[in-house]
């Protein structure tokens, strides 16, 4: 090419690419098509339409739920501020259960008993932080409550998440009068309803009546309960095993191995020593959590009433299996102890079976 060929060539404008055609940006949404945007379906809402389902729906039971609903939010506002107002850390004392009992324990059962005591519906009460049946005075109440008003509670000074547990059975003593042991040691298959409460970076409220599991996501700023997980199921195999292996040495052979096991699967290990919490994660991403039988605690930790029934019966209807070695915890009998304990390994099916294969 010549030099007066290059210049021209060089001087030649570049070209230009095409612009692509403007976009009008979205208008804004008027007022009226914002508020005309549903914000969901609330606890009381979603109560209402459901209860065609629940055993006897005269409301009682509908009502309970809500009164449950309330005392959880109140809790809620309790456990958010309470490096503010001072009621973090140990009460001095023990519980019933020879345990330290922290100031929100002591707060939570106020705030439940409360609530239930006013909502008429319960005629009693068992609670973790009190030895007897607490009698509300409602003695024609058709319902009693068992409760964990705050597990976990010793993890609130670290800011950890932790929860109440629930358990709900329709009265077989005489109506009129107060309630008796029998009321509450009906067994696990003869719950009517069973929950519970997750204080955490969001509070979720989480149910069965028996029609599989029901999540509701707190939102503050309007106060309530929102519809936000509708038909939770568990992962039939999960990656998750959650257990305390500070006590490996005092587990039995079964656990110790079936833990080898899962290390060898590379399984991960996740445990945060609050109940819920642990239950809640494996509910949600499938998994199993463990808390057995150690040379200290022979016969287990865990509260049968108010701690393993309720999720016990939480995790069948989501699909998955509870155990507390080769027995299912629903069928396990209760004894005259209204505090009994027993083991507890739960959560996806799979993995549950498995160790309760290698238990027997």
């Amino acid at each position: 090419m010549t030099a007066k060929a290059l210049l021209k060539s060089a001087a030649a404008p570049a070209v230009q690419p095409v612009p692509a055609p403007a976009v009008a940006p979205e208008p804004a949404p008027t007022t009226e098509e914002r508020l005309a945007t549903p914000v969901g379906t609330t606890l009381e809402r979603y109560i209402m339409r459901k209860q065609a389902e629940f055993p006897y729906a005269t409301g009682e039971l509908s009502q309970l739920l809500r009164d449950i609903a309330l005392a959880g939010k109140i809790v809620n506002r309790e456990v958010n501020r309470a490096g503010l107002s001072r009621i973090t850390g140990a009460m001095g004392g023990d519980n019933v259960q020879g345990e330290a009992q922290q100031k929100l324990d002591v707060e939570a059962n106020i705030r439940f008993i409360r609530a239930l005591t006013n909502g008429g519906e319960c005629c009693a009460i068992l609670s973790e932080e009190d030895e007897g049946i607490i009698q509300t005075g409602n003695q024609h109440g058709k319902y009693v409550v068992a409760i964990d008003p705050l597990d976990g509670s010793s993890n609130i000074d670290v800011n950890i998440s932790i929860g109440t547990i629930f358990s709900i059975y329709r009265r077989v003593s005489r109506p009129g009068g107060p309630a008796r042991a029998e009321d509450f040691l009906q067994g696990g298959r003869a719950q009517v309803a069973a929950g519970y409460i997750l204080y955490g970076s969001s509070t979720m409220l989480v149910y069965t009546t028996g029609h599989g599991v029901t999540g509701f996501t707190y939102e503050n700023s309007l106060g309530e309960f929102f519809l936000s997980h509708p038909d939770i199921r568990i992962p039939e195999r999960g990656p998750v095993f959650s257990v305390n292996e500070g006590n490996w040495f005092d587990y039995p052979e079964f656990v110790r191995s079936f833990l080898t096991t899962c290390k060898e699967r590379r399984l991960t290990g996740r445990y945060v020593g609050s109940l819920v919490a642990d239950y809640h994660r494996n509910l949600f991403t499938g998994g199993i959590y463990l808390y057995p039988p150690t040379a200290a605690k022979p016969v287990g930790k865990l509260r049968l009433l108010y701690e393993c029934y309720p999720l016990a019966l939480l995790i069948e209807q989501a699909g998955g299996v509870a155990v507390t070695g080769a027995d299912v915890v629903l069928d396990v009998p209760p004894t005259a102890d209204l505090h009994q304990r027993a083991p507890l390994f739960i959560g996806s099916a799979e993995l549950v079976r498995e160790l309760q294969a290698a238990a027997l």
